[in-house]
């Protein structure tokens, strides 16, 4: 990293100390912990589904291989997989949106996608999604 010619001590140290500070708030935004999922969760449910969804918890897990999410309806879990984390955070939020609607409706049908097409960015993240498949594997995932 190069900085300007001229610089005190002190304002180099501020300098540097302020991009961590960027860097970091940045990784953050990109890799949240399992408390800002469930947060972010909550806030999706509320804008989008009326508040009717409401997860218990939401986690990274690291054996989803075939699958950006699941969801155990029952208990009110939600799991991504850790292959979401450094993805676009709208591409994250279409994932968390995909499974708190099975929260309400366990199948794939009209009524399922209806909800999921509340989400403004459903099918741009799709999209993205099935491109990161392919080129990855060759074929489609699922949520």
């Amino acid at each position: 990293m190069l900085l300007p010619a001229g610089l005190s001590l002190t304002d180099e140290e501020q300098w540097v100390r302020r991009m961590l500070d960027r860097l970091a708030a940045k990784e953050q935004r990109r890799r949240p912990s399992d408390d800002d999922l469930l947060e972010r969760a909550s806030d999706l449910a509320t804008r989008y589904l009326d508040g009717k969804a409401t997860p218990t918890s939401v986690r990274w897990v690291e054996n989803q291989r075939h699958r950006w999410g699941s969801c155990t309806p029952d208990h009110g879990t939600i799991r991504l997989s850790t292959r979401l984390q450094g993805m676009p955070a709208w591409v994250v939020d279409y994932v968390i949106m995909h499974e708190l609607v099975h929260l309400l409706v366990p199948s794939h049908g009209p009524a399922f996608w209806e909800l999921v097409e509340r989400y403004p960015r459903a099918e741009r993240a799709r999209g993205f999604l099935e491109g990161f498949s392919m080129g990855a594997h060759g074929s489609a995932e699922e949520c």
